[in-house]
Order: C-alpha cells, then structure tokens, then sequence
C-alpha cells in the first residue's frame, strides 16, 4: 500500500521499483478537483518474474489521501480497507474449503511525508499504533489501526 499527498512521488516509486507503467491511465486532477476529492481505494496487479520465480504482487493505492484541506478523517477509509482485509483472510482461513485462499491483506504500507508540511498530520498518527509516532508534540494515545 502506498498513501501520501498526491506529488510525492509514490507513482514514481511503485513504476520504478517494478518497471511498469502502472498508472498510464490515470487521470491528472485539477486544484478545484482535488479540493472536493474524497479517499478512494484503487488496486492494481502486476506479474513479476525474477530468477524464474513468479510472483503477482497486487499494489494498493489511495488517491485523494491528505489532499483535502481538512485531512481529520481522511485516515478512515484506508483504516476500513485494512480491517475488511484482514477480516476477509480470516473468515476464509477458518471456512471448509481453504484450498483456494486469496490473501489480499495489507502487508506494507509506505507513507509518503510531505516536506512542506507543518508536522506529521492527524493522518500518521491514527494509522500508526500507539506511542508509534513521537517528537511531534501531540503523541498518540488513541486507538491505532491494525
């Protein structure tokens, strides 16, 4: 997963790191756009072979994450997709036929930090688990996503 402002470079990255062009059909918001843009969860597959090992790494990105100009809740729907991952995995984990399990949990998460900002933002603070994020002047003691 990768989340951040948009122009951080996460499209870069992930298209560097895997020599694909994962995002050639995306659409280049403008200001007003983006000002109204709310979270959004998009996936993207890429097959990749290595040595003669294959493997199918699946790319979660999150459009729209900390564009707004009030970002206090911009943290949910990322949280949300996380748990209903993890949920899924284990619902089909404890089901009769386990053969065919799909794992589409989160297993990476890259956050992207702006360089102009004013500290971390509510946003890092609630996705990472207490105590996790310090030297901010406002630690978490909340309830940190799984």
């Amino acid at each position: 997963m990768v989340a951040g402002e948009s122009g951080l470079g996460k499209s870069t990255l992930v298209n560097s790191l895997f020599l694909t062009d994962l995002y050639r059909d995306r659409k280049l918001l403008g200001a007003e756009e983006r000002i109204m843009q709310t979270v959004e969860i998009t996936k993207h597959a890429v097959d990749i072979e290595e040595k003669g090992v294959r493997l199918r790494l699946t790319i979660v990105d999150t459009p729209g994450f900390g564009d707004a100009v009030n970002n206090t809740e911009c943290w949910k729907p990322v949280a949300e997709y996380i748990d209903q991952q993890f949920e899924q995995y284990f619902r089909d984990e404890s089901g009769l036929n386990r053969k065919n399990i799909q794992d589409n949990r989160v297993h990476c998460c890259l956050y992207f930090i702006s360089p102009f900002g004013h500290g971390y933002g509510p946003s890092l603070r609630l996705l990472a688990p207490p105590g996790a994020v310090k030297g901010t002047g406002q630690e978490h003691q909340g309830q940190g996503c799984h």
